[in-house]
C-alpha cells in the first residue's frame, strides 16, 4: 500500500436517474454497496466512512419528449448538494468515492473536487463522450452533457454549479473507450482538442500504450486526477446492466488492466462509478464488475 496517497475514503451515494431518463440506475448505489464494496476496500487497508445517499425527489412528473434539458432543476439541485458534500469531505482530508446514479452526477462530483484541486486531470471511461449541450442534444438527457458543462459549455444552471469559475481544461481530459459519438460532439471534441482514445485506438495499440499516453496527459501540469468510470465503457457481455449499452466495448481484462496501471501511477484524488442499472443486470454481474474494478483501481492484485 506504499503507493496510496489517501487511505481514508468517504462513500457518497447519488441515486439519480433523471439524467439518463431511465429508471433503475437510481438503484446503482445500493447494488454496488451490496456487491461487498466496503469489505473489499477494507481488506486493502482503507478506512471507510459511508455518508449514505443524497436525497433525490423520486416523484417528478415525466419530462416532455421534446424537452432539451430534461429534469434540469432537480439534476442541478442534486449536483449542487453533491458538490458541497464532496468539497466538505475533501476539506476533512478524505478521498470521495461517489456511487451513481447516472453520469450527470459527474458535474457535482468534479465541481466539488475543483474547490480543492486547482488544476484537475480527468480520465473519463465511457462508451460516450458526454459533450452535448442543449443546442446539440437529440435526446435532452443531461447525462450526455456533463463533460461539456464541466468545461463551461451549456446552460447556466449546469455550468454555474459550485461556482462558474470552476472549470476543467480541455488539455487535462482524456476519454477512453468511446464508440458512440454524436455529430455535434465530434465537432466539439475537435474544436477543443480533447484527447479521445476510441475502441479503434485500443484495438490498434493495446490498453497498455493507451493508458500510458492517457496518464501522461492527465498528469502533465495537474495537481491530481479524477476517475470517472461509466460501466457502459465495458462491453455489454461483461457489463449488461447499464442504461445505454453499446456493443464492442472494453473487455473485462482490459478494464482491470487500465485500473491497475492507474493505481501504479499514484494520481487519484477522487473517483465516481456511474450508470450501473440493476433492473437491466444479470445476477448483479455489472455491480460486481464495478466493485472489482474499484478494487483494482485501489491496489488489488491477482498475486
Amino acid at each position: 500500500m506504499d503507493a496510496v496517497k489517501n487511505t481514508n475514503i468517504t462513500i457518497i451515494g447519488v441515486p439519480l436517474h433523471y439524467g439518463a431518463n431511465r429508471k433503475g440506475v437510481d438503484l446503482g448505489p445500493d447494488a454496488i454497496r451490496g456487491a461487498n464494496l466496503h469489505d473489499r476496500l477494507e481488506a486493502l487497508g482503507y478506512s471507510i466512512e459511508d455518508a449514505g445517499d443524497l436525497q433525490v425527489n423520486r416523484l417528478l412528473q415525466p419530462a416532455a419528449q421534446d424537452e432539451k434539458l430534461k429534469y434540469m432543476n432537480e439534476i442541478a439541485r442534486v449536483d449542487q448538494a453533491l458538490c458541497d458534500t464532496v468539497s466538505e469531505e475533501m476539506g476533512k482530508g478524505r478521498f470521495p468515492l461517489v456511487l451513481g446514479g447516472d453520469h450527470s452526477i459527474a458535474i457535482g462530483t468534479i465541481k466539488g473536487v475543483l474547490r480543492h484541486v486547482k488544476r484537475l486531470g480527468v480520465i473519463w471511461f465511457d462508451a460516450h463522450t458526454d459533450v452535448n449541450t442543449h443546442e446539440t442534444t437529440d435526446s435532452g438527457n443531461i447525462h450526455g452533457m456533463s463533460l461539456a458543462a464541466l468545461l463551461g459549455y451549456g446552460h447556466d444552471d449546469l455550468t454555474s454549479i459550485g461556482g462558474s469559475g470552476l472549470k476543467l481544461l480541455p488539455e487535462n481530459i482524456v476519454i477512453i473507450g468511446a464508440r458512440s459519438i454524436d455529430p455535434g460532439e465530434r465537432a466539439f471534441l475537435k474544436a477543443k482538442g480533447i484527447k479521445v482514445f476510441t475502441m479503434h485506438d485500443i484495438d490498434r495499440n493495446g490498453m497498455k500504450q493507451v493508458m500510458e499516453e492517457a496518464l501522461d496527459i492527465v498528469s502533465n501540469g495537474t495537481d491530481g486526477v479524477h476517475l470517472s468510470l461509466d460501466l457502459d465503457g465495458m462491453d455489454p457481455s461483461d457489463a449488461p446492466g447499464v442504461s445505454t449499452p453499446v456493443s464492442g466495448g472494453l473487455s473485462y481484462r482490459e478494464s482491470h488492466f487500465a485500473m491497475e496501471l492507474l493505481f501504479e501511477r499514484n494520481l487519484l484524488v477522487s473517483a465516481e462509478i456511474v450508470e450501473v442499472n440493476p433492473m437491466l443486470d444479470q445476477h448483479n454481474k455489472t455491480a460486481v464488475a464495478a466493485v472489482e474494478l474499484i478494487g483494482s483501481a485501489f491496489g488489488e492484485r491477482i498475486l
